[in-house]
């Protein structure tokens, strides 16, 4: 206990940088996985004087998560945590990703082998490693350099430091594959600038880096070129000292500006359309302010809207409309009901029939059930927030020894 309260002492400590810096991370039992090469290889560590660095190690399936990477992970950053000779973690990707998010064609293979328990303990497992780095009382670094997709963005936004580059590419396209923006997503896109993280949730929309530095998801900016520097430096440090890492983090820093057609440029926009309680009033607000400004971005945005599953787009904003009043904490919760309620397929098989149309047969033809917004009643939206019977655990988070930031 009394480690605990010390280790509580040290995170108080921290300065907080940004809304997205000191959020909350998450222990729990877990299964026995392999312990052959194969499979310590997808997580690699680098020992550095303080340091350690986590590598996600698939770079042919873009650093895809699986259930044993990210339980790796998970007992990686506990061990580290607890050892007083590391001062920070750093966390970065191999290849030209970070991280595409879960790996989920093996996903829809579980599914559809009846494995339900399997794919369980995968989202299981995935929101209590995110639900730790939230709370991690040490700094922690995460390199954005590539591709960084749905809970590819969960398992690092949450953490002190995020460095992006002129490669960095990140969205949240859940909603086009009939699921929804999970791993604290609703929680880190409902605190954005305005309703910046409606449009982001609903759209899929992509950001570079610049985008992100822009609305506050990342605190560093540097060229993919000075990476090498950025990591020599860094893996040199003897420190636990958030200010002398931050402050090497911005000595390879570059000077950004937001491109001319940036979406970002289109915020009020954005606030205008997006700031509606339903998705058909969004939709109307887009289609007349395409009308009377003939503008082509609000036309691809329907455009957007209409390809993606009309169930899951209201139940993302509903989602992402909670989340700008929760917790971490109660964040993951509400999106771990979500997903188990949505894979149950008591109301809909959106999830499967997204990633088939998407990633499997790709013939991008996806036949949503239901096949309009008109037809999604409330019921069935509410039906993916409701609490678990006595039979289904809720997911279990240690709040009590690790408190989130609000």
């Amino acid at each position: 206990m009394q480690r605990i309260k010390s280790l509580l002492r040290i995170k108080h400590s921290f300065k907080q940088v940004a809304f997205v810096s000191h959020q909350q991370r998450s222990f729990s039992a877990l299964p026995d996985y392999s312990s052959n090469d194969y499979l310590q290889d997808q997580v690699l560590v680098e020992g550095r004087a303080k340091s350690r660095a986590a590598i996600l190690n698939r770079p042919s399936n873009l650093n895809a998560l699986n259930t044993s990477m990210v339980g790796r992970l998970k007992r990686l950053y506990e061990s580290w945590e607890e050892n007083p000779d590391i001062g920070f973690v750093l966390m970065k990707g191999a290849g030209r990703a970070f991280c595409s998010g879960g790996d989920v064609i093996a996903l829809y293979q579980l599914l559809n082998e009846g494995k339900f328990e399997d794919f369980k303990i995968f989202f299981e497992t995935l929101y209590q490693f995110v639900y730790l780095q939230g709370t991690y009382v040490k700094p922690h670094v995460a390199i954005l350099d590539g591709i960084t997709m749905g809970c590819g963005a969960g398992i690092s936004l949450q953490g002190m430091y995020r460095v992006v580059t002129d490669k960095t590419v990140f969205s949240n396209p859940e909603t086009q594959m009939g699921f929804h923006p999970d791993a604290g997503a609703s929680f880190y896109l409902s605190h954005l600038p305005g309703y910046l993280g409606e449009y982001l949730a609903l759209t899929g929309e992509k950001l570079n880096g610049v985008e992100m530095i822009a609305c506050g998801l990342a605190t560093h900016y540097t060229l993919n070129a000075r990476l090498p520097l950025v990591e020599e430096r860094v893996g040199k440090l003897i420190t636990d000292d958030p200010s002398i890492i931050e402050t090497s983090l911005a000595q390879y820093g570059d000077l950004v500006s937001l491109d001319r057609e940036s979406v970002l440029r289109k915020i009020e926009t954005i606030d205008k359309c997006f700031s509606h309680d339903t998705i058909e009033e969004i939709i109307d607000a887009l289609e007349n302010e395409a009308a009377s400004s003939y503008d082509v971005w609000c036309r691809k945005a329907v455009e957007k809207l209409k390809e993606a599953s009309p169930l899951s787009l209201k139940v993302t904003l509903q989602s992402i409309q909670e989340g700008r009043f929760q917790s971490l904490d109660q964040c993951l919760v509400r999106e771990y009901r979500i997903t188990l309620n949505g894979i149950s397929k008591k109301v809909s098989n959106d999830f499967c029939e997204g990633i088939r149309a998407r990633l499997v047969d790709k013939d991008f033809a996806p036949k949503w059930d239901p096949p309009s917004l008109a037809d999604v009643s409330k019921d069935m939206v509410d039906c993916y927030f409701s609490p678990f019977d006595e039979l289904e655990p809720e997911l279990q988070l240690p709040t009590a020894l690790r408190e989130p930031y609000i």
